[in-house]
């Protein structure tokens, strides 16, 4: 090869690094060597999972902790099958992540010629799937594609960008371009969408001039990595802050004007109050109860300020009245310094008495929840309960640890009995995919974007057996995290569900049904702790709660000291199945009465 010819894979990592990316995921095959093979080159780093659907869950966790383009690689046929789940849950989660494929060569692919080994029509299937999905049909189209994979990345709701290469061209040797590539700022947007003006003074008018104003955040103010503008607004305004489930990371918990979703009927209370409502990065979905009464007042009773990058959003589940199309950084800072204009800052001064006394009220009623909440941990437990293991993480961990939380039931203690305190730090699947088994690599992609804090995960054991090789991926990529796996033996919350389908009363009764009424839902011992250290990593198994803080001491110093860790905790199987919100969560997915 001259120094005049490059690989179609070469310039696609040429390409990644302009556009910053240091680092991509994915497992190795020689149909796109001519990518892997040269992204050291241009300063990206490969880390490389044992299955392509984690590549696609470390990816998305890095977007989402970084604010940056998580890239992720998988091969032709078998490859990509193993990618799609991934691609179902990141595009789920908006998280922005670029998938970039090989293929069959292009004599033979789009369409299949007959009898072709390891094809299927992977844009077809995954268009279906993600925000857009391309194929390159030769090479001199790869700027092309690429320009616009890149493009449609960064506009509007974050997700999933797929764009497939056949291997010839991946790997094939080919005249440098005539013109060379350009650079980002040439073939996208490059700056924050800016609000108008006027909706930005309309929106500030409409908030000064509220009883009781209320600011709903979603991960839109993850994404755009506005947690400090948020927290602004909301004490200039004097403003409770409501969340989505999986925006529940952009405010401290313990602040006097956040009100926690883990408590929705003190939530539906605030939303109820609300007669103005600053809706932002949040398509108020259906873990927010579609916008709807009971939850919220009806339309026409409250005025909803809907803020989003992405337009199809707004209004599409609440009519809005101030619709605005803006990065949710920009938006806050723009209101923030509208709010700070003498003739609002005057008006702010003087229904700041009422609107203190009422979010103060809130957080009398948060904290005597939680204090609740807290009491049922006192007991000493032998096997653990599983709300334990949550409490007693927050306890002994550092403060700005990232959670992860991962598995059904286990996700709903973890996500009851842990408290933000920190924002972007917590990760979970549970309030929009719902998917087993994302953690532990949502874990390792966290401890890639944050190598500096500490990053836990808790998960279920039904979760972690979808994924545990990827203890071996932690060991060998120097990635040290702790995994905590809550051992019932069982499918917990389909073990659950399936009881209460069968007899409720027994359930409720007696805590349980008898062995042979049970449909495949239980499991075989595993020891998770030494499944760790047969690959390399450390392991711990823990039951009482009186050695629990220990053995979370000596799992954290493990950590610290560079070693990944497993511990297994055996909870109580009965006690495990009655999460508080459980009930409470299973009724998110029935369609609200307004």
């Amino acid at each position: 090869m001259t120094s005049m010819t490059i690989t179609g894979g070469e310039r696609i990592a040429r390409m990644l690094a302009d556009e910053g990316v240091e680092v991509v995921f994915g497992i190795i095959d020689g149909t796109y060597f001519g990518l892997y093979g040269h992204l050291a080159d241009h300063g990206i780093r490969l880390i490389s999972p044992r299955h392509e659907t984690s590549a696609l869950h470390m990816a998305g966790a890095y977007a989402r902790m970084t604010g940056r383009l998580g890239v992720a690689i998988a091969s032709n046929g078998p490859g990509v099958a193993n990618a799609l789940p991934g691609v179902a849950v990141e595009n789920g989660e908006g998280n922005r992540v670029l998938l970039i494929t090989s293929w069959r060569r292009h004599q033979i692919v789009a369409p299949d010629r007959g009898g072709t080994y390891q094809y299927f029509d992977q844009p077809g299937v995954i268009r279906h799937m993600a925000k857009w999905s391309g194929a390159v049909p030769s090479y001199d189209r790869i700027g092309e594609l690429m320009r616009r994979a890149l493009r449609i990345s960064w506009r509007g709701r974050p997700g999933v960008v797929h764009l497939t290469v056949p291997e010839d061209i991946m790997n094939g040797a080919f005249d440098e371009p005539a013109q060379p590539d350009v650079p980002p700022l040439r073939y996208r947007r490059t700056v924050p969408l800016e609000p108008p003006a006027e909706l930005v003074d309309e929106a500030a008018r409409l908030l000064v001039a509220a009883e009781a104003p209320l600011i709903h955040a979603g991960s839109g103010v993850l994404h755009a990595l506005a947690t400090d503008e948020l927290r602004t607004v909301a004490e200039l305004l004097t403003a409770p802050v409501t969340t989505s489930w999986s925006g529940r990371d952009v405010i401290d918990e313990r602040h006097e004007l956040a009100l926690p979703m883990i408590y929705p009927q003190q939530v539906d209370r605030a939303r109820t109050d609300a007669d103005v409502v600053l809706a932002i990065g949040s398509r108020l979905g259906e873990t927010d109860w579609w916008g709807k009464a009971p939850h919220w007042r009806r339309p026409g009773e409250q005025v909803l300020i809907q803020v989003d990058a992405d337009e199809e959003l707004l209004g599409l589940n609440k009519p809005v009245d101030v619709a605005v199309l803006a990065d949710a950084r920009v938006f806050l800072q723009r209101l923030a310094a509208r709010l700070a204009d003498p003739e609002h800052a005057q008006a702010l001064a003087g229904r700041h008495e009422a609107r203190a006394a009422r979010a103060a009220q809130y957080a009398k009623d948060r904290d005597a929840m939680r204090t609740g909440l807290a009491a049922a941990l006192a007991a000493p437990s032998d096997p653990l309960l599983t709300a334990q293991l949550a409490a007693a993480m927050q306890e002994v961990l550092p403060e700005d640890t990232i959670t992860v939380l991962d598995g059904g039931t286990t996700s709903v203690w973890g996500a009851l009995y842990h408290q933000v305190r920190h924002p972007h730090s917590v990760l979970s699947t549970l309030g929009k995919f719902g998917m087993l088994g994302a953690a532990v690599p949502q874990a390792l992609g966290a401890k890639v974007a944050a190598p500096e804090r500490f990053v836990a995960c808790l998960t279920g054991d039904g979760a972690f057996g979808f994924h545990p090789q990827e203890i071996e991926t932690a060991v060998r990529a120097g990635l040290p995290v702790l995994v905590v796996v809550v051992v019932d033996r069982a499918w917990g919350m389909v073990k659950t569900t399936q009881e209460m389908a069968i007899d409720q009363a027994t359930l409720f009764a007696k805590g349980g049904l008898p062995d042979e009424q049970h449909i495949n839902t239980d499991f075989s011992e595993i020891r998770y702790d030494l499944m760790s250290e047969s690959m390399g990593g450390k392991g711990l198994r823990v039951s009482d709660s009186a050695a629990l803080p220990a053995v979370l001491a000596e799992a954290r110093d493990l950590v610290l000291a560079g070693h990944p860790v497993v511990i297994h905790a055996d909870v109580d199987p009965i006690k495990h199945k009655f999460a508080p919100i459980l009930m409470t969560f299973k009724e998110m997915h029935a369609e609200p009465a307004g």
